[in-house]
């Protein structure tokens, strides 16, 4: 690929991922205040589930600042790249100037006055010639390479404002995700343990029992089984946002760190893991399925077999085995097999 062309591929890249940035996180409306226990631990569990959406939204839009910076780097380097291979040229250029073949009617003149034969002529009429050819390349090489270089560093410029414009957008949704959280904590801490236990069935799921391995439908030493045995050993993990491990988790993390024990690599969210593999539906399910909630998806778990599945949830609910059948469930993605 050409420099032009890769130039033009940043760009196209850039763009494209100011465009994902641009619509990230919507404005959320405020919720009127609870008149009884019952209310406020049904608002806590609603606000749980905005929390997870923006929490979502806001690793996309890390991946996205990831991608700009990254697509930064490349057109500084091409840019530098450029500028070295011109350099290159400088004193070939010089050297030309300062030669007296620069003026090819000239030098021709010089050579048929100064010649002392034909044969003489012929031949500095010929050392002329290859000259001015090669006059006329490192001239058309150099011009390209300016050119390019300008390019490339018009490129990392604009890549390097994309960067910085998405990077101030993120900070602004981490912001926000922060007061969200704090805000849902509070709410939280003020429920009655009966009221907590009730709000956390309605976000994660009823606990249920962590099984081994070996009482699941999982072949062993497949990476199903292996992801699996991963991931129920962190059973009791803090929830953490942003975290893949190994102390705590996150919905996406825990699953890429499951994954990543077995040799599969994931992309880091929800989302993006929605779209590998192979969907499939509740009934199609097998251990080692990832399974997705709600719309636009926004959390992840990691399919056990006989109806459970292990996640990170939320704020203030460790990491815990629970039933696939909860609200929101979209489908399954198979990895393996």
């Amino acid at each position: 690929m050409t420099t032009r062309r890769r130039s033009r591929a940043l760009l196209a890249v850039s763009a494209a991922l100011v465009a994902g940035a641009t619509a990230v996180l919507p404005p959320t409306a405020a919720s009127a205040a609870p008149g009884t226990a019952a209310e406020a631990a049904t608002l806590v569990a609603q606000a749980a589930q905005e929390l997870t959406l923006v929490e979502a939204q806001v690793h996309e839009a890390e991946e996205i600042v990831r991608a700009q910076q990254e697509a930064a780097a490349a057109a500084a380097a091409q840019a530098e790249a450029a500028r070295q291979a011109l350099a290159v040229h400088e004193p070939q250029i010089r050297a030309i100037v300062q030669s007296g073949f620069t003026g090819p009617t000239q030098s021709r003149v010089a050579a048929f006055l100064t010649s002392e034969s034909a044969e003489d002529l012929v031949g500095r009429m010929t050392t002329l010639d290859m000259i001015a050819t090669h006059t006329n390349t490192v001239i058309s090489t150099v011009a390209a390479a300016r050119s390019a270089a300008e390019e490339a560093q018009l490129a990392a410029d604009q890549a390097a404002a994309t960067a910085q414009a998405g990077l101030e957008q993120l900070q602004g949704q981490q912001a926000e995700v922060e007061r969200k959280a704090a805000a849902y904590e509070a709410d939280f801490d003020r429920l009655s343990a009966a009221e907590q236990a009730r709000v956390v069935t309605a976000v994660a799921g009823p606990r249920l029992a962590t099984p081994s391995v070996a009482e699941l439908p999982v072949a062993p030493g497949s990476a199903a089984a292996t992801a699996i045995q991963v991931a129920l050993s962190k059973v009791g993990a803090p929830y953490q946002r942003g975290a893949s491990g190994p102390g705590s988790f996150d919905c996406s993390g825990l699953t890429s760190y499951a994954y990543a024990a077995a040799g599969v690599t994931l992309p880091r969210t929800s989302r993006s893991q929605a779209e590998i593999g192979r969907q499939v539906s509740r009934s199609e399910l097998q251990p080692g399925d990832l399974v997705f909630y709600y719309t636009p998806i926004s959390h992840v778990a990691l399919y056990i077999g006989d109806g459970m599945i292990v996640h990170a949830r939320t704020y203030g609910t460790p990491l815990s085995v629970t039933t696939v059948d909860q609200g929101g469930f979209r489908f399954g993605v198979r990895l393996t097999g």
